[in-house]
């Protein structure tokens, strides 16, 4: 009888060790994901009202769906801020497999614009399983890198793990979805460098990551890329189809100014600027809050992802430390490689802003990879400002 009653306590005990039970999780970064997520919702309102309205019957069809995921993302952060994040240790290998098998699948299923297969929908709920693969090379990596650290200078481990990074490129680059490839790329690089991948394969990965990209694109393998390519030198060879979308944008942030319309007063949202509430978001924020106010967003983003490395420097492990570096470079790489195509620095790479585009599962996953960074900043050894 004691023995069974000893051994529900370990049950018990072990069930209660899931939680943090030491620290506050730090309130400066929990503050700027909130921030972020609250003045994506406001502008996202602003930007997609008047399309909403046109083509869905209601000025509040999006803002609405987007409101009720932020609210199920912020509880879903708060729940896994509290769950000791070295449990997804044990569930990495599952995550891993389920998410290959999405990958696979989305493969098979119909080509939206004739050539893009990103969509998988489950009837109840549709989203794009490359935003999961990006979780789980992050969470695989930290796994393995953190476990395997004497060999990291091994280059046939090396190896092992760039083939992995690898395989899930392919993957993706099989959806025809380039910007989520480069993502997941060079997230897995940044790990690898951060991890002590050897100098020798830094240059020799870089280049080979390039390089792929480059043939990709002159073998015909990237259809779409070389338009994407012409059109960002000169959009206005065609400014009524190809080059339609980055004129606008560019008419967007040149009429904002310094200081801006102010919200709910940009005119490029009204049918002018295509699907204003996805990628292209942050030209409705640069005409409506201007350079002063895109600006003060931009760094909203760079101090979010500053904090995530400060978290990250005094974390307990290699294993937090990693997971999140890799967790908040996400954010931080997507938010500048959106920017730079909005404002046509690089080519369209269909890629969206973090917290502000309309995408409800992906808005769930970024508030729950948060969570994630939250738990580990309560066992940092950081001032909790």
């Amino acid at each position: 009888m004691a023995e069974k009653s000893g051994k529900k306590v370990k049950n018990k005990t072990s069930f209660r060790s899931l939680f943090k039970k030491s620290g506050k999780f730090d309130l400066t970064f929990f503050f700027l994901v909130t921030g972020l997520t609250v003045i994506g919702l406001i502008m996202l309102f602003s930007a997609s009202a008047p399309y909403a309205a046109s083509h869905r019957g209601s000025s509040y069809y999006f803002i609405l769906r987007q409101l009720g995921f932020a609210i199920f993302g912020f509880v879903l952060m708060m729940i896994v801020s509290r769950i000791d994040y070295h449990i997804w240790q044990k569930f990495v290998w599952v995550i891993v497999f389920i998410t290959i098998i999405m990958l696979v699948v989305v493969l098979f299923t119909k080509a939206q614009k004739g050539q893009f297969h990103r969509w998988l929908n489950l009837g109840f709920v549709q989203f794009q399983p490359s935003e999961i693969g990006k979780f789980a090379l992050i969470l695989l990596l930290s796994f393995l890198i953190s476990k395997n650290q004497k060999r990291m200078t091994d280059i046939k481990y090396e190896l092992f793990l760039f083939t992995i990074i690898g395989v899930f490129c392919g993957l993706v680059l099989a959806e025809n979805h380039l910007s989520a490839t480069i993502l997941i790329f060079t997230i897995g690089f940044v790990l690898m460098f951060v991890g002590g991948m050897s100098l020798k394969l830094v240059g020799g990965m870089a280049a080979l990551g390039v390089s792929g990209v480059i043939v990709a694109i002159v073998t015909g393998l990237i259809s779409y890329a070389s338009d994407r390519i012409k059109y960002w030198q000169n959009p206005w060879l065609d400014t009524k189809n190809k080059g339609f979308q980055t004129i606008q944008s560019l008419l967007a942030i040149g009429s904002g100014g310094l200081m801006g319309r102010g919200i709910g007063q940009s005119n490029q949202k009204y049918l002018w600027l295509p699907e204003p509430q996805n990628d292209f978001i942050f030209a409705v924020v640069c005409e409506e809050l201007g350079f002063i106010g895109a600006a003060l967003i931009i760094v909203g983003f760079g101090l979010l992802v500053w904090r995530g490395f400060v978290i990250a420097l005094k974390a307990p492990d290699k294993f937090g430390m990693l997971l999140s570096i890799g967790l908040v470079f996400q954010i931080g790489l997507q938010a500048v490689l959106n920017i730079l195509v909005v404002t046509n620095t690089i080519p369209n790479t269909g890629i969206s802003l973090p917290f502000f585009s309309y995408g409800g599962t992906s808005l769930v996953m970024l508030l729950v990879q948060m969570g994630i960074v939250l738990n580990i900043s309560r066992s940092s050894k950081i001032e909790k400002v």
